[in-house]
C-alpha cells in the first residue's frame, strides 16, 4: 500500500472569541475558527466519528465523505422568505411557470431558524469567515456556522480566504447556519415540502440549511444571493466559468449546467482559469465569485482531465466517490451511488489559475449544451439575436445525478443556463448580458457536448478532444476565416472545418445513418424550442423570437 500523503502531527488550534449569542446560538463549548487544512484533516478523520460526519483519508491524500440520500441539490426544498424587500423583486415560482424560488412565510422562517439554532446550541462548532466575490468593491463577507468539520472544509475550499488583517475586523454581510443533522418535523403545518429546508431571508441576509448534508447547498446558496444583489448594483451576474490566455488579455466565459463540460472545458492547461462556476461582469471585466472549484469526478482520468485529477490531493474534499477500503484508491468510473460525484479544491490547486480571479472584457462567449437528441451541431456561431434567444432558452439535457431523482438524461430548458440560481426575472440578466455583448462586439458560439450519430442510447457522446479543439478554434479566432453552412432547422451557422476535428462530424446530419430519422428528430427538438419560447417569453422582441429554431 502506498504511503499516504498526510503524516499526522500535533495540531495547535486557533480558537476564536466570537459571540454567537447574537445569532441565537447559546451554550457554545468551543469554536474552531477558520481552521487550517491540517486542523480540518484531524477533525474530519477522528476515529470516533460515525455516519456522514466521518471523512476517510484516501490514497491521493484527499479526504472522501458521503452526503447520504442528498447527493445533489434539493430544488423542491429551496425557499425565499416573502417580505417587503423580496415580494416584488424575486422571480417566484407559479403554476404557469415553475422554478426553484418557492415562497416561505415569515412564520416558517422563524420556525426553521429556531430548529437550526437549537441544533447548533450547546455544541463545539466550526466557524468559517470568507468572501464571495473577487472584486473587493462588491464582494460579500459570509460567516458559516457548522457543527461538522468537513462542512467547514467544504466552504474553506469553495470561498475566498481573507487575509489575517481582513479577519481582524471581519463583519459578515451574510450568515449561514448549517444544521444538517436536524429535521423540520412539522414541515406540513409550515407549508413546506419535506423535513428538509434550504431557506433564505433576503432582508436579514441569512441562510438556514436543515436535513441535507450536500455541501453544494452552501455554495449554490451564496451564488443565488450574489445573483440577487449584484444586478441591483448594475452588474451582470452569470452562472458561468471563465478563463483567459496566458497574458490575461483574451478572456472567455462558458455558460452551461452541471455535466455539460463547463468546468472541464474552462480548465484548459493552455489558459489561465479565472473560475469554474459563477461570475460577475462589470465595466472592468469579469470577476469570480469563489476561491475554489467544484468539479465532477465521474469517469475522471489523469489522461483526459489532468488539471482536475492532479488537484485531488491533501486539502481537497471528495464527495460520494466509491473507494476501496483496503487500498483507499478511488473508482472514478463507479456511479452506483450517484453520477454527481464531486471534488472541491482551492482554485490555486490548478497550476494555471488566475489569482485573483479577475479577467478583462470577454472576447468570446460559449454556450454549452448536452443534446441527448443528437441533432444539434457540435459548434455553431450565433449572431446577437440568436445569442439572446439561446441565452434565455438555455437548452440542455439534465444529466444523471445532478439533482435527486434524475437517473438518465432528460431534455430541459433552463433559463440563462442557470435558472435554479437566478432569483430575479430572467429579463434582468438577459438584458445585462445582451447590452455587454453588443457594446464590446463579443463573439458567441453554441457548443454541443452531447450526442452525435444518433440520440442517447444509439449515438455516442461527443469526444472531449474534439470539443476542446473546437473551443480552442473559437478562442483563437480560427473560425473567423472558414466556410460556414446555415442550418435551416436550428437557424445557426456551422463552421465546416476545424483543426484536429474530422470534417464529417461538423454537420450532425452527416453522422446519422438514417437521414430521415435525423430530420424527424431535428424537427421534434426545434418544435420543443418553439413551444418553450412561446410559453415562457410571449413578450420577447420579434427579432429575438425569430432567431431561434424553425420546426416548419
Amino acid at each position: 500500500m502506498k504511503q499516504y500523503y498526510y503524516q499526522r502531527k500535533e495540531v495547535n488550534y486557533k480558537m476564536a472569541q466570537i459571540d454567537l449569542t447574537k445569532y441565537g446560538i447559546t451554550g457554545t463549548t468551543e469554536i474552531v475558527y477558520n481552521p487550517s487544512y491540517e486542523q480540518l484533516f484531524e477533525e474530519e478523520t477522528k476515529p470516533e466519528l460515525e455516519g456522514y460526519e466521518k471523512g476517510r483519508e484516501t490514497e491521493l491524500g484527499a479526504v472522501n465523505v458521503m452526503t447520504g440520500i442528498y447527493t445533489g441539490r434539493s430544488p423542491k426544498d429551496k425557499y425565499i422568505v416573502v417580505d417587503e424587500n423580496s415580494k416584488d423583486t424575486v422571480w417566484w415560482t407559479s403554476d404557469e411557470y415553475k422554478n426553484d424560488n418557492h415562497p416561505a412565510t415569515q412564520e416558517a422562517w422563524a420556525a426553521v431558524k429556531e430548529i437550526a439554532k437549537k441544533e447548533l446550541s450547546n455544541k463545539r462548532l466550526f466557524v468559517v469567515d470568507a468572501f464571495c466575490g473577487a472584486n473587493k468593491d462588491t464582494r460579500m463577507a459570509i460567516r458559516f456556522i457548522v457543527e461538522v468539520a468537513w462542512q467547514a472544509h467544504f466552504v474553506t475550499n469553495m470561498f475566498i480566504k481573507p487575509t489575517a488583517e481582513e479577519l481582524e475586523n471581519f463583519e459578515p454581510d451574510f450568515v449561514v447556519y448549517n444544521a444538517s443533522k436536524a429535521k423540520v418535523e412539522n414541515y406540513k403545518e409550515l407549508g413546506l415540502n419535506s423535513e428538509t429546508a434550504v431557506m433564505f431571508n433576503i432582508t436579514s441576509k441569512e441562510q438556514v440549511i436543515v436535513n441535507t448534508w450536500y455541501g453544494g447547498e452552501m455554495k449554490k446558496g451564496m451564488f443565488s444571493m450574489m445573483n440577487y444583489f449584484l444586478p441591483l448594483k448594475g452588474m451582470a451576474s452569470m452562472h458561468c466559468s471563465a478563463n483567459t490566455d496566458m497574458n490575461g488579455e483574451n478572456t472567455a466565459i462558458f455558460f452551461g449546467l452541471s455535466g455539460t463540460g463547463k468546468t472541464t472545458l474552462s480548465t484548459d492547461p493552455k489558459r489561465l482559469l479565472i473560475g469554474d462556476d459563477e461570475h460577475g461582469w462589470d465595466d472592468n471585466g469579469v470577476f469570480n465569485f469563489e476561491g475554489g472549484c467544484y468539479a465532477k469526478c465521474i469517469n475522471l482520468s489523469a489522461e483526459n482531465e489532468p488539471e482536475i485529477y492532479n488537484a485531488i490531493k491533501f486539502g481537497s474534499l471528495v464527495e460520494n466517490v466509491i473507494m476501496d477500503d483496503e487500498t483507499r484508491e478511488f473508482d472514478f468510473d463507479d456511479g452506483s451511488l450517484t453520477e454527481n460525484t464531486r471534488v472541491g479544491y482551492p482554485v490555486d490547486y490548478i497550476s494555471n489559475a488566475q489569482i485573483p480571479g479577475v479577467g478583462g472584457i470577454p472576447k468570446v462567449v460559449i454556450f454549452l449544451t448536452a443534446d441527448a437528441f443528437g441533432v444539434l451541431p457540435p459548434i455553431s456561431r450565433l449572431d446577437e439575436n440568436a445569442a439572446m434567444y439561446h441565452f434565455v432558452t438555455g437548452f440542455t439535457s439534465k444529466l444523471a445525478g445532478t439533482e435527486r431523482g434524475i437517473t438518465e438524461p432528460q431534455p430541459t430548458f433552463s433559463t440563462l443556463f442557470g435558472e435554479p440560481f437566478m432569483p430575479m426575472d430572467p429579463s434582468v440578466y438577459a438584458n445585462m448580458l445582451g447590452e455587454r455583448i453588443e457594446k464590446y462586439n463579443t463573439k458567441v458560439y453554441l457548443v454541443n457536448t452531447g450526442w452525435t450519430g444518433g440520440p442517447y442510447g444509439v449515438g455516442s457522446r461527443m469526444k472531449l478532444k474534439y470539443t476542446r479543439a473546437m473551443v480552442t478554434a473559437a478562442l483563437n479566432g480560427t473560425f473567423d476565416d472558414v466556410e460556414y453552412k446555415h442550418d435551416e432547422v436550428f437557424n445557426v451557422d456551422i463552421p465546416q472545418t476545424c483543426p484536429n476535428v474530422p470534417s464529417e462530424i461538423m454537420n450532425p446530419r452527416d453522422t446519422w445513418e438514417d437521414k430521415a430519422a435525423y430530420d424527424a428528430q431535428a424537427k421534434k427538438l426545434a418544435k420543443m424550442f418553439q413551444d418553450n419560447f412561446t410559453k415562457k417569453y410571449p413578450n420577447m422582441p420579434k427579432n429575438i423570437a425569430e432567431a431561434g429554431p424553425k420546426a416548419d
